[in-house]
């Protein structure tokens, strides 16, 4: 068997220590956890976008914000928009029933209703950031861990290359070839990982632009009265 037969990740995996094999198994579990948030996101995030879109279908062709509430009331918010213009109406209806006898009631409708539509944005914004920072850590972290898996391999490489006392090519290529593959394993767990993460960055911040325009107008029908088909109609002019 030649030298280039003999070479490869199970030999890399046969002559490195303790340190090379606990960091090959961290740059593992950060990749398994990386590709869980990519996979589970992605696919939620389809979901509700298309969720997202038949609820606002139906929002704009509806006869009156009673008949949303209770659409809303037989299928239970499961995505960012239902989820808002749920919590409004409660909270408009919250507001004239208790008459600001109580600090959470206190002020205005309009000052109510705001306040309600704000925290369920922020909570929908919590929701939408979650697993982000475990992307972004993996991808900072993972080329770092790599690269010390690189170093720690050369180094072994030239101290077994001191003590042999053979510096020929074919006493170093292989033993340094074998140490790069930790920084390639880096880059591989690194990149998915922070494509994601800039995907998912951008989509939640589309999607938080939209629903906070969404919040204005469903502000709008609700404090005005308006009708609701006319006022989605406006909107429709606007953009």
């Amino acid at each position: 068997m030649d030298a280039a037969q003999t070479v490869g990740f199970s030999h890399f995996l046969a002559q490195t220590d303790w340190v090379g094999r606990a960091l090959l198994v961290a740059l593992v579990g950060m990749s398994m956890v990386s590709w869980y948030f990519i996979v589970t996101k992605a696919i939620a995030g389809v979901l509700e976008r298309r969720r997202s879109a038949r609820f606002c279908d139906a929002f704009w062709n509806a006869p009156s914000i009673g008949a949303v509430h209770e659409r809303l009331e037989e299928h239970h918010p499961d995505e960012p928009f239902s989820h808002l213009a749920w919590h409004a109406i409660v909270a408009s209806r919250h507001h004239r029933q208790q008459d600001a006898r109580s600090l959470q009631a206190s002020g205005s409708e309009a000052d109510f209703l705001t306040r309600a539509m704000r925290r369920v944005i922020d909570e929908d914004t919590a929701r939408l950031e979650s697993g982000l920072t475990v992307l972004a850590s993996v991808g900072s972290t993972a080329p770092f861990i790599g690269l010390f898996g690189t170093v720690w391999g050369v180094y072994h490489a030239l101290v077994a290359i001191g003590l042999s006392g053979q510096g020929t090519l074919d006493k170093v290529a292989a033993p340094v070839g074998e140490a790069l593959i930790m920084t390639a394993l880096g880059l591989a767990v690194a990149i998915p990982a922070v494509l994601a993460y800039n995907a998912f960055v951008r989509s939640n911040r589309v999607v938080l632009a939209r629903l906070d325009a969404f919040a204005h107008d469903v502000y709008a029908v609700i404090t005005t009265g308006a009708h609701v088909a006319d006022a989605g109609s406006v909107v429709a002019l606007k953009r």
